[in-house]
């Protein structure tokens, strides 16, 4: 699913004081990119995924996934026509990835560049 708008990279500073509660003790952002409402968090321990749900965005649903689950993945540049990025990630037995789609407003190089440091350690 394709999402609209201008996603951007966050502060890790800013994120690691807005979602303090939930995180584990002494975890760690090191990277987080706000997608129209969606967000997604590196932390040092595994990936988090905030999505935004219903008309407000008051309900919202965290996924967790511990980087040792994820079995690979894949990023898609932007083209000519298409200019949004896509991010791949599959997990082991699940046979459908996750998809997330970014804007031109984020280097797609940059975020598999943090995931493949916590998933190749």
């Amino acid at each position: 699913m394709a999402l609209f708008g201008n996603a951007h990279s966050i502060d890790p500073a800013q994120a690691q004081q807005e979602y303090a509660r939930l995180l584990g003790h002494g975890e760690q952002i090191h990277a987080a990119y706000l997608l129209i409402r969606d967000t997604i968090l590196f932390t040092d321990r595994r990936l988090i995924l905030v999505d935004k749900q219903g008309i407000t965005g008051k309900k919202t649903e965290y996924h967790s996934i511990p980087y040792r689950s994820i079995t690979h993945f894949a990023v898609e540049t932007a083209g000519t026509f298409d200019l949004d990025a896509e991010l791949k990630i599959w997990l082991s037995g699940s046979p459908a990835p996750i998809q997330k789609t970014f804007t031109k407003g984020v280097d797609i190089y940059e975020v598999q560049a943090i995931l493949t440091q916590f998933v190749a350690r």
